[in-house]
């Protein structure tokens, strides 16, 4: 405590970040301020809230960094709380990623749908709130827009030409500026010229009639409805066509919730809901998430409507505002109040959670004649036909994954490899392990399996001479949990309605969830390794590359001469793995066809 009370007395009264460690030196929280001296020591001073107090309590010691203005230091906040993943922060898992549109950068561009942002591939717009909303504006604007819809240009004119939807690259030359001309109409249109787009239709549809080429006129006319159909369809919108997200928040004693509303044209098209728990103030905790939440997303929309907060550092950085009066301050205090309304029922369902958990749990140790069952660790196996063998193991603390805890284990090769042989070679290996470190045991073991499985890990537990108790989760035909076996194999009741047979049930359906996405990763780039072997230029670094951008095998196989290139690759390399397939391709149409019969 000398030392701390020293290091206060030295902080400058200036803006910067500031970083709380435990006793073992481990960063467990980053905070800005917008002057170090008065924040930092106001967390030594002075009473706190229960959630606050149990930060306090586990700092040993702190370091700072003094920033210029607040703006940098909410930036240098944003970076450190993503190296380090302090405990007690707001902490956004890359989990989830936004759609955006973009308008290629080929020599024939294309509109997609994408959740990769790569400088220099493209126009992006977005982002939008789900895939449907932006598959669904990706649609209406190749109806628009004449840009190339085929993947690869084929040799003649498509449908889409005739529909007067592509500019035909496949059968004619297309000039620069043609594209040019479209990518500023799309970027009008998706700013609220949609009025504009609506005369021009009405103009063709007419030319079209007056052509006699009805059909075409009435494609112009279902466009034309689909577009005012899209005006009016919305509950909540606001006239001046703007891209915007309005967000609002509310706080229970632990726990943040934040809502974010995405009007997309002045149309409200869809809301997002984000719980955790905060330690801070909670307008630092709301200020810290927006910037974060926002400097992850490199398109942002023209407009963040935010509730009453200190916008001076975040509105150098984002087009934030608080709106005071009007429809937009309604929006804002509908986010809030339907952040308000979550927030009140995770409380309520946490709580109704809590207690069955409890409840299982005290079943679960009843029925296995075991003194406690807090921590629980269950194993499963995964492969294919016995090929590519996998283990995955899940951790249960207090009923609730600890996924700090997973582990995962390649099958070493054995004399006999079978599911039960795998399991007792992972089951040794992790608590040999735990042996080898004094740390602690589980106070229960479950294998996805029956009487095999449970004599599996015994044995390897045996042979360690540990003595832990071990259950089996068995299933029906239909893979799904059926009944819980003890030690000695006797089935034990479970009713199916019951808190225990659900608890049981998240847990194997999560390390069977495990085991195989693990499996499935190990088989992928198996196949990948296999499938670009002997390509000039693809070696192990590469082969990630395209197993990342494509994310299969079949992606790549399929992929042009410019995705490739968009994928990272250099063109010599590129233009092998492309007539590397294109050659696999002729080669496989040739053994397809007959050979002619010898004359006579």
């Amino acid at each position: 405590m000398e030392m701390l009370r020293q290091k206060l007395s030295l902080l400058p009264e200036k803006p910067g970040v500031y970083l709380m460690k435990d006793s073992s030196g481990k960063i467990i929280y980053v905070g800005k301020a917008k002057v170090l001296k008065n924040r930092v020591r106001s967390y030594f001073t002075g009473s706190h809230d229960g959630k606050t107090q149990k930060m306090i309590g586990n700092i040993a010691d702190f370091e700072y960094m003094v920033t210029d203005s607040e703006v940098e230091a909410l930036v240098l906040e944003c970076n450190l709380i993503k190296k380090h993943n302090p405990k007690f922060n707001v902490l956004l898992r890359d989990d989830k990623s936004y759609p955006y549109l973009t308008i290629t950068e080929e020599t024939h561009p294309r509109i997609m749908v994408t959740r990769q942002i790569k400088p220099g591939n493209g126009k992006y717009f977005g982002p939008y709130p789900n895939a449907t909303a932006a598959r669904e504006a990706a649609r209406l604007l190749n109806r628009l827009f004449p840009f190339r819809k085929c993947r690869q240009i084929p040799h003649r004119p498509c449908l889409y030409f005739h529909l007067e939807q592509c500019l035909g690259p496949c059968c004619q030359s297309i000039p620069p500026q043609s594209y040019e001309e479209m990518r500023k109409e799309v970027t009008k249109f998706l700013k609220g010229g949609q009025e504009k787009i609506v005369q021009l239709l009405e103009e063709k549809m007419l030319s079209a009639s007056d052509s006699l080429r009805f059909e075409l006129a009435q494609e112009y006319r279902d466009l034309i409805n689909s577009l005012k159909a899209l005006a009016e369809k919305q509950n909540i919108t606001l006239t001046d066509f703007t891209d915007r997200d309005v967000l609002g928040y509310a706080t229970s004693a632990d726990l943040m919730c934040v809502q974010i509303f995405y009007l997309r044209q002045g149309k409200l098209l869809a809301r997002d809901s984000f719980v955790f728990p905060y330690y801070a103030e909670a307008e630092d905790a709301f200020i810290s998430f927006v910037a974060q939440f926002y400097s992850e997303h490199p398109v942002w929309p023209q407009e963040i409507l935010l509730p009453p907060c200190d916008t001076e550092a975040l509105g150098r950085l984002f087009p934030v505002g608080v709106p005071k009066r009007g429809q937009k301050r309604d929006l804002v205090e509908l986010a809030t109040t339907n952040a308000q309304t979550t927030i009140h029922d995770e409380v309520s369902l946490e709580a109704k959670r809590a207690e069955e958990i409890k409840q299982a749990l005290a079943t679960l140790a009843e029925l296995l004649n075991l003194p406690d069952v807090s921590l629980i660790e269950a194993f499963d196996i995964s492969n294919t036909a016995g090929t590519n063998p996998v283990a995955g193991m899940v951790q249960f603390l207090h009923g609730k994954p600890n996924r700090t805890g997973y582990r995962k284990f390649g099958i070493q090769p054995m004399e006999t490899s079978d599911d039960t042989a795998s399991l007792r070679q992972v089951v040794e290996r992790r608590y040999a392990r735990l042996l080898a470190e004094a740390a602690p045991f589980p106070d229960l073991i479950l294998v996805d399996g029956g009487k095999g499985q449970i004599r599996a890990a015994c044995q390897a537990l045996d042979k360690l001479a540990l003595t832990l108790p071990v259950a089996g989760l068995v299933k029906d035909d239909r893979h799904r949990t059926a009944g819980l076996l003890n030690m000695e194999g006797d089935l034990l009741p479970l009713p199916h309605n019951s808190p225990l047979f659900h608890l049981l049930e998240r847990i194997q359906d999560e390390v069977h969830r495990f085991a195989i996405t693990f499996h499935r990763q190990q088989r992928a780039k198996k196949m990948i390794l296999s499938a670009l072997d002997g390509i000039p230029g693809i070696g192990p670094r590469r082969r990630q590359l395209l197993l990342r951008h494509f994310q299969s095998v079949e992606a790549i196989r399929l992929a042009g001469l410019p995705e490739l290139l968009a994928a990272g690759l250099p063109q010599n390399t590129a233009q092998a793995v492309y007539d590397f397939f294109r050659q696999q391709q002729a080669a496989a149409v040739q053994s397809e066809v007959p050979a002619e019969s010898p004359p006579g």
